[in-house]
């Protein structure tokens, strides 16, 4: 099939960035299409996973010769690993602002970080769990921790900035909380509340805050400090370091006394027979043997994405993003989805619908026939997803600094060909997930995967939403 589509006006490709702002591994990969060509991944997935930066790899490559034990440990190179671990601490605390008297918890991922911290959050005097409130717009990673104990509140966000805020402010002035815990970028639109005014929100009603900043703190310069934000917490494999490590930091008090995240060798001071005395955070949350190069990884990442102007950060980004907006926008049955008309300086993720279309339909075609990667489904935030009417899922387009103008105008084209003309390939559902039949591409050689493609997810389905098996939602 050939399609032609309105070429973008000379402006859009002038604003549209033609490189990517720093080099990611991956970016000239080739896979292949059902009509037997070979084309460039085109990664628009990067909210959910992005790819590692080329400096983070050759870090990665560095120090992997120099890895051993660490902590306790007297050979030459435990102390080295001890020292890049210490200091990948440091200054995976510094990107984010930490104060003096801040704490560096390294973890496996922002659901592990919330994870912890729900284990913190100090009792009521009654001996309850501490009161925390939370957005319906939460992804799942800042609402299920909460839940689990019966001590949150989730309050239905407004339709406006404004109305969202006053929300906030009504319930924290009705109940003592503890907490308040809110996404610092949504992960399904890219919107964020604006951070200034829910500290002052939370601090007034005297409860602290956390801050999920899984989407900010790759896309936003961030800092505890500046922001007077208590806690925040962020994944490395979405800060271009996919390695396994993650990040929560903020006060310590709550941290020191909390209870430890793990039981297990190096969170305690002594142990016997009857009794366990444990370490002071960071140790007492991170039991067992950490993450070194993880931690390595992430920290090689923060440094990197530190050194940029953050002025080219934000340009480049918002480049990308206005232009896939616009784009959406302009094509006949394409829906983009907004929690927040008022909000502003939204992140590089994008979600929208095809009206009478699943998404995950969608989804195999644009991966199938055009070599695009986006994410479908419900990303990990079903109460949202609900409350705007897309239970049956929808489509997640995202960029960051390694995205290009090319997969965005890709992307656009790749839509304007299915709405016009269809798919090309004929696709059925499989064990839930919509797939190629008798689909041609090849696997990677030496992959180990020829003949599981099609049921790969199987295993994964208890929450499936057009295409995408939820779970694997993020």
């Amino acid at each position: 099939m050939t399609v032609t589509t309105a070429a973008p006006a000379d402006a859009d490709r002038a604003a549209t960035p033609e490189c990517s702002l720093l080099p990611v591994v991956g970016s000239d990969t080739l896979v292949p299409l059902v009509d037997g060509r070979s084309v460039p991944y085109a990664n628009l997935d990067v909210a959910a996973s992005a790819p590692a930066l080329q400096i983070v790899a050759d870090r990665v490559t560095e120090v992997l010769p120099l890895y051993a034990s660490v902590h306790r440990g007297a050979g030459y190179l435990s102390q080295v690993s001890t020292a890049l671990y210490e200091s990948a601490r440091r200054t995976v605390g510094d990107f984010v602002g930490a104060r003096d008297d801040d704490v560096t918890i390294v973890t496996r991922n922002t659901t592990d970080s919330l994870n912890l911290l729900a284990g913190c959050v100090p009792a009521r005097p009654d001996g309850q769990p501490g009161r925390v409130l939370v957005l319906d717009v939460e992804h799942h990673a800042n609402l299920l921790p909460w839940q689990r104990d019966g001590a949150a509140t989730v309050l239905v966000g407004g339709t406006s900035v404004a109305e969202t805020l006053a929300g906030l402010r009504a319930e924290l002035a009705r109940l003592p909380y503890a907490l308040l815990a809110v996404t610092g970028a949504s992960n399904v639109t890219g919107e964020s509340l604006p951070v200034a005014d829910l500290v002052r929100i939370a601090h007034d009603a005297g409860a602290r805050i956390a801050l999920d900043g899984a989407q900010l703190v790759p896309h936003r310069g961030f800092s505890l400090a500046a922001t007077g934000v208590d806690y925040v917490a962020f994944s490395g494999h979405k800060t271009y370091a996919p390695f396994g490590a993650g990040a929560l930091v903020g006060r310590r008090d709550w941290l020191d006394a909390g209870t430890p995240h793990l039981a297990g060798g190096g969170a305690v001071r002594n142990v016997s027979a009857g009794e366990t005395r444990w370490q002071a955070a960071p140790a007492r949350h991170e039991a067992g043997s950490p993450n070194v190069i993880g931690a390595v990884a992430l920290a090689a990442a923060c440094d990197a994405l530190a050194a940029l102007d953050p002025d080219a950060l934000v340009a480049h980004e918002t480049a990308l993003r206005t232009r896939l907006v616009d784009g959406l926008d302009a094509i006949d049955g394409v829906r983009v989805v907004r929690v927040w008309a008022d909000a502003v300086d939204p992140v590089g993720v994008v979600t929208f619908s095809v009206v009478g279309h699943d998404p995950g339909l969608v989804a195999a075609y644009l991966s199938a026939e055009h070599g695009i990667g986006v994410r479908d489904g419900r990303f990990c935030a079903h109460p949202l997803l609900s409350r705007l009417g897309y239970d049956a899922g929808a489509i997640r387009a995202s960029v960051g600094v390694g995205t290009t103008g090319d997969e965005v105008e890709r992307l656009l084209t790749a839509l304007q060909a299915y709405v016009t003309d269809g798919a090309t390939s004929r696709y059925e559902v499989v064990d839930g997930c919509w797939v190629v039949a008798d689909d041609p591409r090849p696997v990677p050689v030496g992959s180990g995967l020829a003949g599981l493609f099609a049921t790969a997810a199987a295993g994964f389905l208890t929450d499936a939403v057009g295409c995408g098996p939820a779970p694997l939602d993020e």
